[in-house]
């Protein structure tokens, strides 16, 4: 039986994990200090091996890219709460912008992207050496995802390892950003005519395609101005630079790439906003590039976008509940004050007698509409969105499930935290903490803070598992880089227009008539800033552009002004401990 090109790198995968991770030393070393070959490797599954990396805890982990990119700005923070997310600390070094070479986010994201960039090279390897029929297509995805790993971490760390798959004695070489950038963008745009269009070839979202590369074509050559001149006090970035294309500036290419995808026909805008985070959203019509996560039982997939948010009584099954962990700043959460009708904002739920959770105190009771598959477990929805104010939802019934009413249905009722009984689970918006400079909660405070709830919750295969897709390019994103590009390049009708098919393609929930967001008459930076973060919220991109934006210095709840120094993190010691081709990122010790 022949398969596929996804039933193939699909089903390798388990087969050469392990052989991947012989050819790297522990991910706690530097990870290509080694010499690639070795064991005969198949294109196939190397390449899968590569996908996976993405997946496993890199973009799918509350301490993957999610702290990297969420944790140090305005939209997110996760703070020590009573006796719970103390950890030493790393988890408020994040936001406190107190992190170090050894702070184990800083650490763990280097050798997780590292790793990603050994498993690309090593399935350009195998490719380049086969005679395989779909070689050539494994070879153009292998180099894609590679300069996606490389990319990650020039923006994170202005420096990525890099060495010569094709050279078995080729030396470590380290790229550094202001001159990488470059490279980058050239090796993506060479690498076009050879890739797949999605859904073509056996590709889908999971897989490097044009459209996945014109994205990140999109998105280097938007920040490609920041990579250039990284320290620069005042933020003012030249965006209008000359591109590589002669005769564009790179604002002019970020249309022109952002154009290809909008303009393709083969992505649509989500009216329900949320369908693009929802279980089972795989092949969403606004996904470019994702993680692909439950495929055929290999990794079962992470929870922890959705999992991190909810408070410990919030259970949407008797056998799964959150972890009260991350919230939102008050910043963020009044960044939408005179816009919380959008329908981005939140959205309500109905069961299917026409129940509408209002998460108000008014709903009484909703109905078991059905169970967590292979359990005897009703499933209970919360809304989604920003949830503030006092909770409601199902309580246990001490012998394994759901209290229920007297016919049978689901009983709604206030919640109290569980590790603070007498503290009603009320999420209020501002964070009270008793010394200001340090995100520390005493016990009767852990309900402080705006939960975010945009990944759903997938209570399938308990806490940590999940089938819900990561985008990590979406259409609704590639409209906020069109639109400031337009906006940077003096274009700002044609900017207003993009912000407003945004606001005016989604809509609210039936209960209010599925009535389409509002548009605006007007746009400046700060009006298109605010744009931004509310379609993106939450998705691993707020760091870049508050530093575009010449926010990311700023100082608000639980983070100081800081300098611009920060804006890259520091190169881990352990990293330089192992080898002198790196040096220290400048400013830290």
């Amino acid at each position: 039986m022949k398969f596929n090109s996804k039933n193939r790198i699909v089903l390798m995968l388990t087969l050469v994990s392990g052989l991947v991770f012989t050819q790297c030393t522990d991910l706690e070393e530097e990870v290509l200090d080694e010499v690639l070959g070795g064991e005969s490797l198949t294109p196939a599954s190397t390449l899968a091996a590569a996908y996976d990396r993405l997946g496993d805890g890199t973009f799918v982990d509350n301490g993957g890219m999610h702290a990297m990119q969420e944790y140090t700005t305005d939209v997110a923070l996760l703070p020590t709460r009573g006796s719970d997310w103390g950890d030493g600390g790393k988890w408020r070094a994040m936001h406190e912008f107190t992190w170090t070479s050894s702070t184990p986010a800083v650490v763990d994201n280097w050798n997780r992207l590292s790793n990603g960039v050994t498993r690309a090279l090593t399935a350009i390897n195998a490719s380049s050496n086969s005679d395989d029929s779909e070689a050539a297509l494994f070879l153009a995805e292998s180099r894609g995802l590679l300069n996606f790993y490389l990319y990650q971490m020039l923006d994170l760390y202005g420096q990525a390892p890099y060495r010569d798959p094709l050279d078995l004695n080729a030396e470590l070489e380290v790229l550094q950003a202001a001159e990488a950038i470059d490279i980058l963008i050239a090796n993506v745009e060479s690498l076009i005519p050879d890739l797949a269009s999605l859904n073509t070839q056996s590709t889908h979202t999971g897989r490097f395609t044009k459209e996945a590369a014109y994205a990140l074509l999109s998105e280097m050559y938007l920040n490609r101005a920041v990579y250039k001149d990284r320290y620069n006090a005042s933020s003012a970035f030249d965006f209008n630079e000359a591109s590589l294309d002669a005769g564009k500036s790179d604002m002019d290419k970020v249309i022109e790439y952002t154009s290809l995808l909008i303009n393709s026909g083969t992505f649509s805008l989500e009216s329900n906003y949320f369908q693009n985070f929802n279980i089972g959203n795989a092949g969403g019509s606004e996904h470019i590039f994702a993680v692909v996560q439950m495929v055929d039982q290999i990794r079962n997939g992470d929870n922890d976008l959705g999992y991190v948010c909810q408070a410990r009584n919030q259970r949407p099954s008797p056998g799964n509940r959150g972890t009260n962990a991350a919230c939102t700043t008050p910043e963020f959460f009044h960044s939408w004050d005179g816009n919380q009708d959008d329908p981005r904002f939140s959205r309500k739920y109905q069961y299917s007698d026409g129940t509408w959770f209002m998460n108000d105190g008014t709903t009484g009771s909703v109905p078991v509409d059905e169970f967590v598959p292979g359990t005897e477990n009703a499933w209970f929805h919360f809304n989604r969105g920003f949830l503030h104010g006092q909770q409601y939802g199902p309580i246990l019934d001490g012998a394994g499930g759901f209290i229920m009413t007297a016919d049978g249905r689901i009983e709604v009722s206030p919640l109290f935290m569980e590790k603070s009984a007498d503290t009603p689970m009320d999420f209020t918006p501002e964070l009270n903490f008793d010394n200001p400079s340090e995100a520390i909660f005493k016990q009767n405070q852990i309900n402080e803070g705006v939960r975010i709830f945009k990944f759903e919750f997938d209570p399938e295969s308990g806490n940590g598992a999940s089938k819900v897709d990561i985008p990590l390019y979406r259409l609704g994103g590639i409209y906020t880089l069109r639109a400031e590009a337009y906006f940077r390049k003096g274009q700002t009708a044609l900017a207003l227009a993009d912000i407003n098919t945004l606001r005016t393609s989604r809509t609210r929930e039936e209960l209010y008539g599925s009535v389409p967001g509002t548009a605006i008459t007007s746009l400046d930076e700060e009006v298109l800033f605010k744009e931004i973060g509310y379609e993106l919220y939450w998705e691993m991109h707020r760091r870049p552009q508050m530093i575009r934006f010449g926010k990311f210095d700023l100082a608000y709840t639980a983070k100081p002004a800081s300098e611009p120094y920060r804006r890259v993190f520091p190169i881990p010691q352990q990293t330089l401990d192992v080898s002198d081709a790196f040096t220290q990122n400048k400013d830290y010790n």
